[in-house]
């Protein structure tokens, strides 16, 4: 494929969750998925979240990028930084996984996951902040 155009990969999947292990063969685990984080009282933080997003189907170098957007779509609440990586061809995948510690809430509210890639919003999803 040397010399060829980069082929956009598709984002297979994207997973919120507590903790994400990775065994010796390369097969990924997801603990603690999750949609909600309840709360008795705001401000908040929660301790450790994690983000998995694997993408596939593509050709080329790109750089991935996780962000948490507030209830008002315009603050960034936590990013991580850019991953760039290499997929060699359409059958390549890569998983990229972002942990996020002591994220600090200032209220309850729908809160957003975006994922991007080379600095372009792939996908959008909420996560819910409720008080207990």
């Amino acid at each position: 494929m040397t010399g060829q155009a980069a082929i956009l990969p598709d984002l297979q999947f994207t997973i919120l969750c507590d903790n994400v292990l990775k065994d010796e063969r390369g097969k990924f685990s997801f603990q603690g998925l999750f949609e909600t984080i309840s709360a008795t009282t705001f401000p908040c933080s929660h301790e450790v979240m994690f983000i998995a997003n694997r993408w596939c189907n593509g050709y080329g170098t790109f750089t991935q990028q996780t962000r948490l957007v507030a209830p008002d779509n315009d603050s960034i609440i936590a990013e991580d930084e850019p991953t760039s990586f290499t997929l060699t061809n359409t059958d390549s995948r890569h998983t990229v996984v972002a942990k996020f510690n002591n994220v600090m809430f200032q209220a309850q509210g729908k809160y957003w996951f975006e994922i991007r890639l080379n600095g372009n919003p792939m996908i959008r999803y909420p996560m819910h902040l409720m008080k207990k």
